[in-house]
């Protein structure tokens, strides 16, 4: 079987540190050729990949401030449909664009939609299913007015991410410095409960990181360490108490709620997106639905087994488990074709 892997261009792939959409691709790709799978990665020219790597823009748009991310795009997806009859499937990462390629070429394509940017989006989707097969990365990302062939969770390496059976006294914040994720109410929520909160991400929205964010950093209680990527990475995640997802938005899935339960770490998250798909209330941590019952919830983290939390992430959210799915979904779709 040959795929065709069309990443994101924002980032690298795998990303440095921020960049889910290509670590989620980069995971996918390395786990298919693990399994024998020929796999070529249409990606930025600097990434890395034990398949073949195809690369006409030579760094993520979002890494080099000289790139023009539309040109970039559309030199990127063109690179990939030139080519569309050396392979038996194209996976296409990279959101909508790719789509109105889709009726050139008689390669069957699989799109993982990694979230809906703005409804303003859903028509392109929309006009394209009939030919293109949608997976969704939680049920609840599924638009009702679109047809899918699956949907499949994300997964991650395990192994990569050590099992703190202790934790730490602090809490965490992991995330993107933007309404979406929540920094304000995680900074309110260790404030109220006398906790020190360690934090970690890009800064998305400069407006909401300086008014909201900002004047609360303090270097000792509330403490920003930028984005986070390594050894850091997974210690952060692992040496804390719980990490607070209390996010503003519906999440579409949430990579940092199943690496911090892999490393024993307890989530307590604001019921919304797919939490509930992620997170089993009172086991692996506590969906809230007010800012009063997170805090509530902190005081009740002791009840949680952290060995519960890895053992989740052991059974529904491993790279190997994502893998197997869309193999057997490429497998299903090349015999129908």
């Amino acid at each position: 079987m040959r795929v065709a892997m069309l990443a994101p261009i924002s980032w690298r792939t795998p990303p440095r540190h921020y960049g889910p959409w290509e670590l989620v691709t980069s995971l996918l790709t390395e786990a298919l050729v693990a399994k024998g799978v020929d796999v070529t990665l249409f990606a930025t020219a600097d990434s890395v990949t034990a398949g073949r790597l195809e690369a006409v823009v030579p760094a993520g748009y979002s890494e080099d401030g000289s790139l023009d991310a539309k040109v970039m795009e559309m030199l990127h997806v063109g690179h990939v449909f030139e080519q569309a009859g050396r392979f038996d499937l194209i996976h296409n990462q990279a959101d909508f664009v790719p789509l109105v390629f889709s009726r050139l070429v008689e390669t069957p394509i699989v799109t993982t939609i990694h979230g809906f940017s703005s409804p303003r989006i859903v028509p392109v989707f929309k006009r394209y299913e009939d030919r293109v097969h949608y997976v969704a990365i939680s049920d609840a990302d599924r638009n009702l007015d679109l047809k899918y062939a699956a949907t499949i969770h994300h997964g991650i390496p395990i192994e990569e991410f050590p099992f703190d059976a202790q934790g730490g006294d602090d809490l965490l914040f992991f995330g993107r410095m933007h309404p979406d994720k929540g920094a304000a109410d995680a900074i309110r929520a260790a404030t109220a409960t006398d906790h020190r909160l360690v934090m970690a991400g890009i800064i998305q929205d400069e407006a909401y990181y300086r008014t909201e964010v900002a004047p609360f950093i303090d270097g000792n209680r509330i403490v920003f360490n930028g984005p986070l990527g390594g050894a850091a990475r997974t210690h952060a995640l692992g040496h804390a108490k719980a990490l607070l997802h209390l996010i503003g938005f519906e999440e579409p899935f949430g990579l940092s709620v199943i690496e911090a339960m892999a490393c024993g770490t307890p989530v307590i998250a604001y019921n919304k997106g797919s939490m509930p798909e992620l997170i089993e209330h009172g086991v692996t941590g506590f969906l809230v639905d007010t800012f009063d019952e997170a805090v509530a919830a902190i005081g009740r983290i002791g009840e949680i087994d952290r060995k519960a939390c890895r053992r989740a992430v052991e059974q529904r959210f491993t790279v190997e488990r994502m893998a197997d799915r869309y193999l057997a979904l490429y497998e299903t779709i090349l015999a129908g074709n």
